[in-house]
C-alpha cells in the first residue's frame, strides 16, 4: 500500500508559497540593512534621512522584483518544459522580466514618495536597469537553486519516512502471520492431549467422560477466543489451567496433587494465552503421568521489578529446555513468546532438591 504523505514546503496550494516569500522579504530587509553600514564605511557619516534612503531604495527593488516572483507558477512552468536547458532559459527569462518589472515598480514608488521627480523616470529607469537585472539574475537564481535543493531534500525526507513506515509495516505484519501460524499449530495440539485424557476414562465411567467432554467443549471454545487479541488476563489463562487439571484429576485420580498460589491483585495483567496451561501439561506428561505414585505440581505467579514471573513447579526430575521436541510444546510457547516481547520475555529451567522447575518472565502490563 502507497503512503502519501505532503512535505511542508508543498502543502501550500495556493497562489502564493507564503513560506517562500516570508524567507524573500526576510533575506530583501537583511541585505538592506546592510547599504547604510556601507554607506557610512565609506562616507564617514550617516543622517537618519540618509539611513533611511540607502535602507529603502534597495529593499524597495529586491521586493519588487521578490513579490511577483512568489506569484509566478514555477513548477506549473516545469511541467511544460522537460529540458534542464529549457527549464534554465525559461526561469532567465521570467527573471528578466520580473527584474524589469520590479525596476519600474520600484521607480514609480520612489516618485510617489517624492524621491525622484517625475520627469526623471525614463532616465532613472534606463540608468537602474542593467544593476536591477544583474541583481535579479543572481538573486533570483540563487533562490531558485535554493527552493530546488530544499524540494529535493523534503522529498527524500519524505521517501525515507516512507520505508521506515513500510518496513515497520512488513515487520508488524510478519509478526502477526507468526504468531497466528503458532497459534494455529496450538490449537490442535492442546485438543489431542485433552481428548487422550478424557478417551481413558470412556471404559471406565462413560458418564463422567460425558461430563468432561461438555467441560472441554466449552474450554475448547472459551481457549479459542482468549487467542484473537494475543495476550489474554491471568484470571481467564488460570481459568483454562483450572478446566484442564480437572480434566486430567478425573483420569489420574489421587496421584494428581496441585495448587495454584498468586496474588489477586494480578488477575488483570495479561499474558499469552495457553502460556500457564502449556507449562503444567508438560508437568503432568513428563513428571507426574508416567509415576506410579502419581507427583505434585505448584503454580506460582509474581511480580518483580517491572516483569512477571509465572513458574510452575513439580516433583519431576526435570529436563533440558534445549531439548525440546521442535514445534510442540515449550518449543511453540518459547517462540510465541519471542513473537509477542522480543527479547524481553524469557523461558527457563532450573532445580533444587527434589522439585523441578519452569518459569516465564514477560513485561508487566495491565488489560
Amino acid at each position: 500500500m502507497e503512503i502519501r504523505e505532503t512535505p511542508p514546503e508543498c502543502a501550500n496550494t495556493g497562489l502564493v508559497n507564503w513560506k517562500s516569500l516570508g524567507r524573500s522579504i526576510l533575506s530583501s530587509t537583511l541585505v538592506a540593512a546592510c547599504f547604510p553600514v556601507i554607506y557610512f564605511t565609506y562616507n564617514g557619516h550617516l543622517t537618519l534621512k540618509s539611513a533611511l534612503i540607502e535602507f529603502f531604495v534597495p529593499w524597495t527593488f529586491a521586493n519588487c522584483v521578490s513579490i511577483p516572483a512568489n506569484l509566478v507558477p514555477w513548477n506549473r512552468l516545469d511541467v511544460f518544459l522537460q529540458l534542464n536547458r529549457a527549464k534554465w532559459a525559461a526561469r532567465i527569462a521570467v527573471l528578466l522580466g520580473l527584474g524589469v518589472l520590479g525596476n519600474a515598480l520600484g521607480i514609480a514608488i520612489f516618485v510617489l514618495v517624492r524621491l525622484i521627480p517625475p520627469g526623471d523616470f525614463p532616465r532613472t529607469f534606463i540608468s537602474d536597469l542593467p544593476i536591477v537585472l544583474t541583481m535579479t539574475l543572481l538573486i533570483g537564481t540563487a533562490m531558485i537553486i535554493y527552493e530546488e535543493m530544499r524540494e529535493q531534500l523534503d522529498k527524500t525526507a519524505l521517501q525515507l519516512r516512507t520505508q521506515e513506515l513500510d518496513r515497520e509495516r512488513a515487520l508488524k505484519l510478519a509478526t502477526e502471520a507468526r504468531l497466528s501460524s503458532l497459534e494455529s499449530r496450538l490449537h490442535p495440539h492442546f485438543l489431542f492431549n485433552t481428548l487422550n485424557s478424557i478417551s481413558s476414562l470412556i471404559p471406565e465411567d462413560p458418564e463422567r467422560a460425558e461430563k468432561l467432554v461438555e467441560r472441554m467443549a466449552a474450554l475448547l471454545r472459551f481457549s479459542l477466543d482468549s487467542t484473537c487479541g494475543g495476550v489474554v488476563p491471568l484470571e481467564r489463562e488460570l481459568k483454562i489451567v483450572n478446566d484442564y487439571l480437572e480434566i486430567e484429576k478425573a483420569r489420574l485420580g489421587d496421584r494428581l496433587n496441585y495448587d495454584v498460589s498468586y496474588p489477586s491483585d494480578l488477575d488483570s495483567i495479561t499474558v499469552p494465552p495457553l502460556a500457564l496451561q502449556t507449562l503444567v501439561e508438560n508437568s503432568i506428561k513428563h513428571a507426574i503421568a508416567p509415576n506410579r505414585g502419581g507427583g505434585w505440581l505448584k503454580i506460582c505467579v509474581e511480580r518483580s521489578n517491572g516483569s512477571i514471573d509465572m513458574g510452575v513447579r513439580d516433583s519431576g526430575p526435570g529436563f533440558d529446555l534445549q531439548q525440546s521436541a521442535a514445534g510442540h510444546g515449550l518449543d511453540n510457547l518459547r517462540s510465541r513468546l519471542t513473537a509477542l516481547y522480543g527479547g524481553a520475555a524469557s523461558l527457563s529451567t532450573s532445580r533444587d532438591g527434589t522439585a523441578a522447575s519452569v518459569h516465564i518472565t514477560i513485561p508487566f502490563s495491565r488489560s
